[in-house]
């Protein structure tokens, strides 16, 4: 996509809410037998950052991997910005910026070797790449080990460099499976802001976590996940005021909603 045409997606979908994530009836099972996801149905508009909750073996990554194009469902479809993942995967691939939960990076390649090869795979000009990976190298102060080895880095500057990757084409949608992945506290606090500045920008971010205190905090809307299906979702203030508008906190209303009631007591 050409930066002319992705500016005017950006203050389109900024101006009528535009749905950048729509997620119809998918299902995805494994062996033909384990059911991973059953069924799925959300959507997710431009300007939200979106939380994604569920236990482990919910569906979460299944779910995520299909969004992404690392997976095919056996059913149901995947739309970003109107794109079918399926149909027209490179289309789509090119909208998303993906930061798994484990960081794969090439360990022959310097930091800096690794983000340029990226920027060249999504095509981004050499001013604009100059410019965008100067401001995040320094924001993730990555500067004395951008010329080094990925091989020398720390799990948790692998994590900083896939963060840094995955922003530089400015996507419109961003995803991200367990995204803290040994991030030190300053590193995520500045993280968090770009985070909300890159939905104010008009794109959006799916969120997957089970960091349930953070989701709180930084979500605009949530999704919580148990067997494959969706089994609530909104504001956390929607949340609170449905069925089980007795719960004060997520952390509760997670137990409540994946059978979990008795850990509470």
């Amino acid at each position: 996509m050409s930066r002319q045409r992705r500016k005017g997606r950006l203050r389109l979908a900024q101006a009528s809410g535009e749905i950048l994530i729509d997620v119809h009836d998918l299902t995805k099972t494994y062996d033909g037998r384990t059911l991973a996801v059953d069924h799925l149905n959300l959507q997710v508009a431009a300007g939200q950052i979106y939380g994604f909750l569920g236990p482990n073996g919910a569906g979460k990554t299944t779910t995520i991997k299909a969004m992404v194009g690392l997976l095919r469902p056996d059913s149901g479809t995947v739309r970003l910005a109107g794109v079918d993942v399926v149909r027209n995967p490179l289309e789509a691939k090119r909208l998303v910026g993906y930061i798994p939960d484990t960081p794969a990076v090439y360990d022959r390649l310097t930091g800096i070797e690794y983000l340029n090869f990226i920027a060249d795979v999504f095509g981004v000009p050499k001013q604009q790449r100059r410019e965008r990976l100067q401001a995040a190298i320094s924001t993730f102060e990555l500067e004395s080990a951008i010329t080094q080895l990925i091989s020398t880095y720390s799990h948790g500057m692998k994590h900083k460099l896939l963060i840094v990757a995955a922003l530089v084409h400015q996507p419109l949608v961003l995803v991200l499976d367990e995204p803290m992945g040994g991030l030190d506290p300053r590193a995520w606090f500045r993280f968090k802001q770009l985070l909300r500045q890159h939905c104010d920008a008009g794109n959006v971010i799916f969120f997957s976590t089970h960091l349930l205190d953070i989701a709180e905090r930084l979500c605009d809307r949530l999704a919580i996940i148990n067997k494959g299906r969706l089994v609530a979702e909104g504001t956390l203030a929607e949340l609170r005021s449905g069925r089980h508008a007795q719960s004060s906190t997520l952390e509760q209303l997670f137990l409540q909603l994946t059978g979990d009631e008795e850990q509470q007591k």
